[in-house]
């Protein structure tokens, strides 16, 4: 391609170039981080250390909070870096892996949430075969099934797009390397990796949504057949939160994926991204610690076993 310099490195985008206002989202971003980790890394504690935990649900609760730590802590540090920053370069290598890692982490924690509703499904639906449907090898299992088929999904698309030319504009109009804005860089012919994006996008979202919505139909089914009240209300307990977290997950992320690839980005893309790299991690532990009344119990007793030692 004459005339056209290979690009070697990117720029990633802020929301503001006002300093007042950078400073503003690197401490809303931090501050949304710091309690992402924080809130997690108590599910994760609460769920190793309290015996009573050491079940099916609370395995792959415990294994989403990881991965929500992990997800989170793969754009914000940077994009506070570039917020408060004069610096706002990435390297091809550094946005590749950016790319790869996001996908990877949307993509397990997405099986994540189709396993949980699952372990709701039993639970609720075949009580008397919970522990055998849902014994401990059997999470492992899905467990890695799910980590080993993100590795390769995720390798695919991250392959796919860096195997294109980039002599373009090196501006990616996002705060972290996404694919929809690394196309619109690109001097190759990128119409095979937007069929394969849109293609997967439908089938992995709205798999993973039929699935979970006819678990909960299952689940919702056999609820209303309860005798009482208060058997529903424990049902739905650990079942509404399940809800909010799919719900702001999967809807932001098929917005992103299913749009037309825009060459004209705007704001509104850059705030639809945060709903789904950095609201659900935030979210999760809220709305599983808040509503879960176990955990809040856990908590207590692991408190009360700290005192007592130390006394």
């Amino acid at each position: 391609m004459p005339n056209s310099t290979m690009v070697t490195k990117f720029l990633l985008t802020r929301f503001s170039d006002v300093w007042e206002l950078r400073v503003l989202h690197a401490m809303l971003f931090l501050l949304m981080y710091l309690g992402t980790l924080m809130g997690n890394f108590l599910i994760v504690t609460v769920t190793i250390l309290d015996d009573k935990l050491h079940t099916p649900m609370y395995f792959f609760l415990r294994n989403l909070s990881v991965l929500d730590m992990c997800f989170i802590s793969v754009t914000i540090p940077k994009a506070c870096i570039i917020f408060l920053f004069d610096t706002r370069v990435i390297s091809m290598v550094g946005c590749a892996a950016q790319v790869f890692l996001v996908i990877f982490l949307a993509f397990v924690e997405i099986l994540f949430l189709c396993i949980m509703a699952h372990d709701r499904y039993v639970a609720i639906c075949q009580p008397l075969h919970y522990a055998m449907i849902m014994n401990h090898q059997v999470c492992v299992q899905m467990t890695l099934a799910s980590v080993l088929c993100g590795i390769i999904y995720s390798g695919f698309h991250t392959g796919n797009t860096f195997r294109l030319s980039f002599c373009q504009s090196n501006v990616v109009h996002q705060f972290f390397c996404d694919i929809p804005t690394l196309l619109n860089l690109s001097c190759s012919d990128t119409l095979s990796n937007k069929i394969s994006i849109f293609i997967s996008a439908v089938v992995i979202l709205a798999g993973s949504f039929a699935f979970i919505t006819r678990s909960y139909i299952h689940i919702f089914s056999n609820v209303l057949k309860f005798p009482t009240r208060g058997e529903w209300g424990k049902a739905f307990s650990t079942c509404v939160p399940h809800i909010i977290v799919v719900t702001v997950f999967v809807t932001s992320i098929a917005v992103v994926c299913m749009k037309p690839i825009s060459h004209s980005p705007t704001i509104q893309g850059m705030i639809m991204s945060v709903f789904y790299t950095i609201v659900p991690p935030f979210l999760n532990p809220i709305i599983y610690s808040l509503r879960n009344k176990k955990i809040k119990d856990a908590v207590r007793r692991i408190i009360r076993r700290k005192l007592c030692s130390g006394k």
